[in-house]
């Protein structure tokens, strides 16, 4: 796994637990907080935790932030501070400046000002919500392209069929990336291509949503 060097500004809910999740990855966390309590809370879990004020440009060249790889910005619903703090990082040099966005609208300022990546947690979710309900067996949506989603399959036509003669990237234009036998506790992330399937088996699928629609297994 690539080693990397990331800061956190902000730690309420958001920052505190995607810093956490990258901390348990073996990464090293910087994060930065004026709010006494999130940084107490984050001090035995970062790699470091300052308090101060990330509206100050000096605090940040102090801190070391420009040097980091990637820093996540998520100062709650204060769209002023997350601009301003977004824009500083990018004057001082930071290769890598991802921001927690509140609205649209900050979305849209973000990309102007020349942030790398913008995430708007509120309205992935639900789009991930409602693609549950419309899809059965959904597990994810992907929205890195035009509607890319991963779904779960129970067998039942497809019973006694292999994945290579049911050629299903070339017919239907999805992949199966695992399958989970009935009798067997795990999934396979590597399935057989000439093995047959058996009914009530359990292929994950990746593909266009509306390809995925199109499928009778």
């Amino acid at each position: 796994m690539k080693h990397l060097q990331v800061g956190v500004i902000g730690l309420g809910k958001f920052g505190f637990a995607f810093g956490k999740a990258l901390t348990e990855l073996g990464q090293e966390v910087l994060g930065l907080d004026r709010d006494t309590e999130n940084v107490r809370r984050a001090q035995h879990v970062f790699t470091q935790v300052y308090q101060g004020d990330a509206m100050d440009k000096k605090v940040l060249s102090q801190l070391g932030f420009p040097e980091l790889t990637h820093v996540l910005v998520s100062v709650g619903h204060s769209i002023e501070a997350s601009t301003m703090i977004s824009l500083y990082l990018k004057e001082l040099g930071t290769a890598n400046v991802w921001v927690k966005a509140v609205s649209a609208d900050h979305v849209k300022l973000l990309w102007r000002i020349g942030v790398d990546d913008v995430v708007f947690p509120e309205e992935f979710a639900a789009i991930q919500l409602a693609h549950r309900l419309a899809v059965p067996g959904l597990i994810s949506y992907l929205p890195f392209d035009q509607d890319v989603a991963i779904q779960e399959l129970a067998v039942d036509k497809w019973q006694g069929q292999s994945l290579r003669a049911l050629e299903l990237p070339t017919r239907h234009q999805v992949q199966v990336i695992a399958v989970k036998k009935t009798a067997e506790p795990r999934y396979r992330f590597i399935p057989r291509a000439d093995e047959p399937l058996g009914k009530g088996d359990l292929l994950v699928v990746i593909g266009h949503s509306e390809d995925l629609e199109s499928l009778k297994p």
